[in-house]
C-alpha cells in the first residue's frame, strides 16, 4: 500500500489502527494455489487465529477458500461469515469431548489429535467421519514456541502411537477420512517438510476410505528487507509429484489440502500508531508510541522483528531509535533500530502485521482494543470499530459493597 494512503487511513480513522490490503491477501492465495495447479483437487483452508474478523473471512469466502477453526467460536464465526459446514475444518487442541461434539452436531469436519478423545468420540459416533492430526516429531521452524511438530508437543497423536490408534479404530468400527499433520511456523527447509510429508504418506496407507490428506501450513514469510522465506514454488513442484503418485498407488484421487494463515495475511497487514513522545536518555533515544503488547505482543512473545516505517518522514536522516510502548511493563517494539527522524505525532507503520497481531490483543492496562480499516476496492472500510470505555465495563458486574 501507497504511504499517502496509510497517512490518510489514520488521519481519517485515528490510531492505533490495523489496515489489511485485501489486494495483497488475494494475490497470495492465487500464489499459493498456483503453485499446486499440478493436483487436480487442492483446497486452502485460511486458519481462522490468524485474522478472526468476520470481513476478512468473507474475503476469504468470495475467493473459494474453506476454514481451519480451533474453537467452537471460530466455528460458528465461519458459518456467521457465509461458509457451508462442509468446507469448515475443527482441529483444536485439549477441548473437552463436549465442544468436538457440538462441533460436529454444525455438520464441519473433525480433526482429533488425542487417543482418549478419539476412542470416546468413534464409541459414540461411529458413522462420524473424523480426520487424525499426526505428530510426525519432526522440528520445523527452529522456535520451540511456533514449532509443534517435534517430540515434546502438546499437538497431535505420535506416529509411534499409530498400533494403538489403529486398535481403536478398528473396535470402533469408526470411518477416517483425512489425515493431517502441522509441523509448525516458519518453515525454511523444503527437504524436512517433504521429509514429513513422507511419514504422513506412510501413514496414510493404513486408512482405506481417505477423502483427504492436510499438510498443515507454517510457510515462512519475509519481516523485513533481505530476509528469506518459504519457496512456496519448488514446495508445490516437489510435493504435487510426490502427492500424485500416492494416490496413484492408493487407488484414487484425494485432495491435498493446507491450512495456511501467516502466509495469506502476514505481509497484507499495517499496524499504524502515533509518536507521544521522544525521549532522549544518556544512552538511547526512545519513540514512545500509542500503543503496546496490549495491542501488539508477537515482539515481546516470540521476538519476531517488524519493519517500522515512519511515513510522516520518510525522507529524513535515519539515526537509531528504540520504538516502545505506552504499557507500565517492558513493551519494547525494537532496539536502537534505523529509522527515518521521527517527531512527536509522527505516524509508524508496523509491517507484516496481518497475522497473530490484532487477535492477541487484549485489554490490559484497561487499555482499548483498535480500530480495523479494509484496503477493498481503492477504499478503506472500518471493518471493526476502536472500543469504548462502555466495552471495557460491558460484562462487568458492579456490587453493593
Amino acid at each position: 500500500m501507497e504511504q499517502n494512503t496509510l497517512l490518510q487511513i489514520a488521519k481519517d480513522f485515528g490510531s492505533p489502527v490495523y489496515v489489511y490490503d485485501a489486494e495483497k491477501i488475494e494475490s497470495q492465495y492465487k500464489r499459493l494455489t498456483s503453485a499446486f495447479d499440478k493436483v487436480k483437487q487442492v483446497k486452502l483452508n485460511y486458519a481462522v487465529k490468524a485474522l478472526s474478523n468476520i470481513s476478512i473471512l468473507k474475503l476469504f469466502n468470495t475467493l473459494g477458500s474453506g476454514l481451519d477453526t480451533v474453537s467452537i467460536q471460530e466455528v460458528q464465526l465461519g458459518l456467521k461469515a457465509g461458509f457451508k459446514a462442509e468446507d469448515i475444518i475443527f482441529t483444536p487442541n485439549g477441548v473437552s469431548l463436549e465442544e468436538i461434539e457440538n462441533a460436529s452436531k454444525l455438520g464441519v469436519q473433525i480433526n482429533i489429535d488425542n487417543l482418549s478423545i478419539l476412542e470416546q468420540f468413534g464409541t459414540k459416533h461411529p458413522k462420524t467421519p473424523v480426520c487424525i492430526r499426526i505428530n510426525p516429531h519432526v522440528m520445523a521452524g527452529g522456535n520451540t514456541n511456533i514449532s509443534v511438530g517435534h517430540i515434546d508437543s502438546k499437538f497431535g497423536i505420535s506416529i509411534h502411537q499409530i498400533p494403538h490408534l489403529l486398535r481403536i479404530v478398528e473396535n470402533t468400527n469408526m470411518t477416517i477420512n483425512g489425515i493431517h499433520m502441522h509441523t509448525g511456523s516458519d518453515i525454511l527447509d523444503i527437504d524436512v517438510f517433504l521429509y514429513a510429508s513422507e511419514i504422513l504418506f506412510k501413514t496414510a496407507k493404513n486408512f482405506k476410505n481417505l477423502e483427504f490428506i492436510d499438510f498443515g501450513s507454517g510457510f515462512k514469510v519475509p519481516y523485513k528487507e533481505g530476509d528469506i522465506e518459504t519457496n512456496i514454488e519448488e514446495l508445490g513442484e516437489k510435493l504435487s509429484t510426490r502427492f500424485n503418485a500416492f494416490c496413484e498407488a492408493y487407488g484414487k484421487p484425494l485432495t491435498l489440502a493446507f491450512e495456511p494463515g501467516k502466509f495469506l495475511v502476514s505481509e497484507a497487514g499495517y499496524f499504524l500508531t502515533k509518536v507521544n513522545v521522544v525521549k532522549q536518555t544518556t544512552s538511547t533515544v526512545f519513540a514512545q508510541v500509542d500503543s503496546g503488547f496490549n495491542h501488539l505482543i508477537r515482539p515481546m512473545l516470540y521476538g519476531s522483528q517488524h519493519d517500522i516505517v515512519n511515513i510522516s518522514n520518510p525522507e529524513g536522516r535515519e539515526r537509531f531509535y528504540s520504538v516502545v510502548g505506552y504499557i507500565c511493563e517492558t513493551d519494547t517494539f525494537a532496539n536502537n533500530r534505523r529509522i527515518n527522524e521521527i517527531s512527536e505525532d509522527d505516524i509508524l507503520a508496523f509491517k507484516n502485521a496481518g497475522a497473530y497481531c490484532y487477535s492477541m490483543a487484549s485489554n490490559y492496562n484497561s487499555r482499548y482494543r483498535p480500530a480495523e480499516v479494509l484496503w477493498y476496492d481503492h477504499k478503506a472500510h472500518l471493518i471493526r470499530k476502536r472500543e469504548t470505555f462502555d466495552d471495557i465495563l460491558n460484562n462487568q458486574i458492579e456490587i453493593t459493597l
